[in-house]
Order: C-alpha cells, then sequence, then structure tokens
C-alpha cells in the first residue's frame, strides 16, 4: 500500500513534498492566512504500518517560535484519543519526527488537537445542565457563531465573578489547544451542585475566541488574519470580530475577574502574566493576583512561580493584549495563563508530557484560586 499523508480535515496542517521513502518523508507546515506565523501541524499518515518512518518538516526553522522546537516532543494517535509523545529531534532548521505505527492509519500533531466537533458537544452538553445557559454573540468571519456559556445568576453588588471575556478558558489562537481542554474541567467543577464557585455569581466561559484559526490549522491568527491577542484596544468587525463582539458584551455587564488561557511553545512550565504595567494598577489588583497565585500554588503541583515572563516595566504595558486591556478598563484582576506544549520540566512525563488529561486536572484547580479571590473581598 502506498504511504499517503492528509491534512484536509478539521484543524488539519500539513503540505506533503515527497512520500515516496519512508525514511525520509518530506512536509512543510502552512501558513496562517495573511499571516507569515506558522508552528501548528496535525496530519494522517496511512499505508505505514509496522513499517520504521522519518518524518521531516523541512521549514521547522522558519517558523513562528523555532526555540520551541528544542527538546519538543510530537504527539501521535491511531484512534484520534489517545495521544502519546514520539521521537522528535531538532537538527539543522529541520524537525524530524521517528515513529513506527502500528496501526493502517496514524495521526501525528504539535499537540493534542481539540476539533470544533468536540466544541460542538461541549457545548451541547453544556447547556442541558442546571443553572447554565448558552448565548451566541454572533458570528466570525468564516460565519461560525461565537458561544458563550453562562453559569449561575449574579446577585446585584456581583456581577461576574470571571469575566465576560473567556474566563475559564481561551483558544484566542488557533493552536492554543490545552485552554480547550481546560475549560470542561473548570466550567464541570462549577456545574455540580456542590462545588459552585460562588454564592450570587456568575462565570462566563468563551470556550474558542478563535473557531476560524482552529478549524483552518492556524497558528496563531484567524481568517483575517489578526492575531487576536493584539487586537483589543481597537478591535474591529470586518478583521477582528471575535474580541469585538466579546469585548461589547464584557462593557455591556462588567467584569469582576478574567482568565486568558494560553499556550506558550519554548518555556516548559505553568506560569501567569500580565496586567502589571497597566497605568491604573492598583494596590487591590496586586493583592488579588497574590492571592489568586498563592492558592493555585496550594491546589496544584502543577503550578509555579520562578519561571515565566518578566512584568512590564509600570505604565508600559501593551494594551492590545486581553488581560492589560481588562484591567485596565474594570480596575479588575486579569491575567494571562500560559501553559507548555511541551512538557512540565518540574514533573516531567515521558509518555504524554504535558496533555489533555493534565490540563483538565489543572483547570479544575484553578476554581480554588478563583474563590479564595472572591472570599478575600
Amino acid at each position: 500500500m502506498p504511504l499517503h499523508i492528509s491534512s484536509n480535515f478539521d484543524s488539519g496542517n500539513i503540505v506533503c513534498a515527497s512520500a515516496d521513502d519512508p525514511s525520509n518523508i518530506r512536509l512543510e507546515i502552512s501558513k496562517d492566512n495573511n499571516s507569515d506565523f506558522y508552528m501548528w501541524f496535525h496530519f494522517r499518515l496511512t499505508g505505514a504500518k509496522d513499517t520504521p518512518c522519518t518524518l521531516n518538516i523541512t521549514n521547522a526553522k522558519g517558523a513562528a517560535y523555532p526555540k520551541g522546537w528544542e527538546g519538543y516532543q510530537a504527539v501521535a494517535s491511531t484512534d484520534r484519543e489517545n495521544w502519546v509523545r514520539v521521537p522528535t529531534t531538532y537538527e539543522n532548521g529541520i524537525l524530524s519526527i521517528r515513529h513506527t505505527p502500528s496501526a493502517d492509519s496514524t495521526w501525528f500533531a504539535y499537540f493534542a488537537p481539540y476539533s470544533m466537533e468536540r466544541h460542538a458537544d461541549l457545548i451541547a452538553r453544556s447547556q442541558l445542565a442546571d443553572g447554565v445557559s448558552l448565548d451566541v454573540l454572533g458570528e466570525t468571519l468564516d460565519g461560525q457563531p461565537m458561544d458563550l456559556l453562562r453559569i449561575g445568576e449574579p446577585a446585584a453588588d456581583k456581577q461576574n465573578l470571571l469575566g465576560d471575556c473567556p474566563p475559564a478558558s481561551r483558544r484566542e489562537h488557533g493552536r492554543v489547544v490545552d485552554g480547550r481542554a481546560f475549560s470542561p474541567a473548570c466550567s464541570t467543577r462549577q456545574i455540580a451542585p456542590r462545588r459552585p464557585c460562588g454564592s450570587g455569581s456568575s462565570s462566563i466561559i468563551v470556550p474558542n475566541m478563535n473557531p476560524d484559526g482552529s478549524r483552518r490549522g492556524h497558528l496563531r491568527t484567524n481568517a483575517s488574519g489578526a492575531n487576536l491577542n493584539r487586537e483589543w484596544s481597537e478591535p474591529a468587525m470586518d478583521r477582528s470580530p471575535e474580541v469585538f463582539l466579546v469585548r461589547e458584551r464584557m462593557q455591556a455587564t462588567g467584569a469582576d475577574f478574567c482568565l486568558d488561557v494560553h499556550g506558550d511553545e519554548a518555556l516548559p512550565y505553568n506560569f501567569l502574566a500580565g496586567m502589571m504595567g497597566i497605568p491604573s494598577l492598583s494596590d487591590r489588583q496586586k493583592t488579588h493576583q497574590q492571592i489568586f497565585s498563592d492558592a493555585l500554588l496550594a491546589a496544584s503541583p502543577d503550578f509555579q512561580t520562578k519561571y515565566g515572563y518578566p512584568d512590564a516595566k509600570p505604565g508600559k504595558g501593551n494594551m492590545t493584549l486581553c488581560s492589560n486591556w481588562v484591567a485596565e478598563e474594570f480596575g479588575c484582576l486579569a491575567l494571562t495563563l500560559e501553559m507548555p506544549f511541551k512538557d512540565n520540566a518540574d514533573h516531567p512525563d515521558a509518555t504524554f508530557g504535558w496533555s489533555p488529561a493534565r490540563t483538565k486536572a489543572f483547570g479544575a484547580a484553578h476554581l480554588d484560586a478563583m474563590l479564595a479571590v472572591l472570599n478575600s473581598d
């Protein structure tokens, strides 16, 4: 059976230059539409059962974050449910994945994918739970709905504990699939009758801030080529409707807390960033950040504060970023959570690396930190 490479499916991305020789299959990652960003890949290899294969991504050097390839291991699956790390090296600008498939077809990806079909299943399950309502804010440029889940109803003096941004989960960049795994755990724990996030508060979750980028197999941008986490100061419906619609709802309802969930290509750690460089940073915001961080450290062994991004200088924060814009606009605690695409170096797992299962457990732990901030007031 001849080898066959395909990626014409939800979140797929690869171009096959040559698949004649299983020891030297040559591939390239496609750029995001109207953008030079690329790094996400997701494809299927068929016809190589029990055959040692080397899949060479020849344009890896030009990827958005080439340092992210160092120490990185790709994931592979035969059932698209369980994804394991496979031997991967980066040398001379080429990313080489070595694997002997155990089935007729094997899927490879940058990280375990979370398809738009799974998103639809999540929305369907969630809307049927008590105390949960579903709203569609509008449509993306590709015509996909911008789904919003509300859990609970706010009291008069407590509007939105988590804010109307994707507080418990996001996929603002196309490849941030770990944020999508974060969402079900965080939302499910809030929905559970005995584990409310807080009496008199409501939680807003936008499980996917970039449906078009997700489906198209983009790394970082939406259908127009806009990097959505650089659109928060002046979003536009013809360029970044995803941010425009969410921001519009936030301004209508207010926000008391926002967690913007992302993934980092290079750093093998979970860490928090954002807010510290905004012009109006208050002592209350700084206190709430410390409370949140301390509570998360106590709730999850996968969180740490030693490694991360340096804080922006006072008043010098990038106000086009979600967490900075929200913190400045509403005077609330707003943070960016970064999770690794590689592994958590503090607690490595050679088989799975940083995985959807670990992401879900980490997401559930955030409810303790959110509740600590709520109780502090």
